[in-house]
């Protein structure tokens, strides 16, 4: 039996973290072995690059970065993903390409159709069944950032228009496939969203 892929998205501070725990937790009631990976870090090895990403000192070249993302995305699904679909297991992660397609694609203002043709060919073309997009604004995600007290790390330094373009980017990434993309609106309730998250999976659970 083929497992199910399940990837959220959106801009930081919309709470894909908190939403994909829910769905883990509601998931394994029903019986399913979930997989609750993220992107950069899935790995022994991702974790390096995400380090590299995320924490080092100074700027990195824009297609460096997006490099070194889809390197660390075609290393995650090869090792993790892939083995645990093909067991029949539900993947869970926090990001996948289309973070790639808008962060860097969008926000960086590099090719988003390169950049995703680049991930494309790192992941050996897979696609998640279901890709939640929680959306929110970039200001008020802004403010739930800081509101959490850690330091941010070096993209949620980045200027808010910045994340104005990738919102842009992924609500038009969402458009684009509407058949694989839920939007939800992070305005709501924790428990608002993941009602809708819920009934949505069930629609593709059968």
């Amino acid at each position: 039996m083929t497992g199910l892929f399940i990837t959220f998205e959106g801009i930081d501070g919309v709470g894909k973290s908190t939403q994909a725990n829910l769905l883990q937790a509601y998931l394994e009631q029903l019986g399913h072995e979930v997989i609750r990976t993220l992107e950069p870090g899935g790995t022994e090895l991702g974790q390096e690059i995400r380090q590299l990403l995320l924490h080092r000192k100074g700027e990195v070249a824009p297609r460096a970065e997006a490099l070194l993302f889809s390197a660390d995305r075609a290393h995650h699904v090869a090792t993790k993903i892939r083995p645990a679909l093909a067991d029949g297991k539900v993947v869970i992660s926090d990001r996948y390409f289309d973070s790639s397609v808008a962060y860097q694609g969008a926000g960086r203002a590099l090719s988003m159709e390169e950049v995703r043709e680049i991930n494309i060919w790192a992941v050996g073309g897979l696609l998640p069944n279901l890709t939640v997009l929680l959306d929110l604004d970039a200001e008020s995600a802004r403010q739930r950032r800081s509101g959490t007290g850690q330091a941010p790390d070096r993209i949620e330094r980045e200027k808010l228009e910045y994340f104005e373009a990738t919102r842009e980017a992924f609500l038009a990434l969402a458009a684009a496939e509407p058949e694989r993309f839920f939007v939800v609106s992070a305005e709501q309730s924790v428990d608002q969203m993941q009602a809708q998250i819920r009934a949505r999976l069930n629609q593709l659970l059968g």
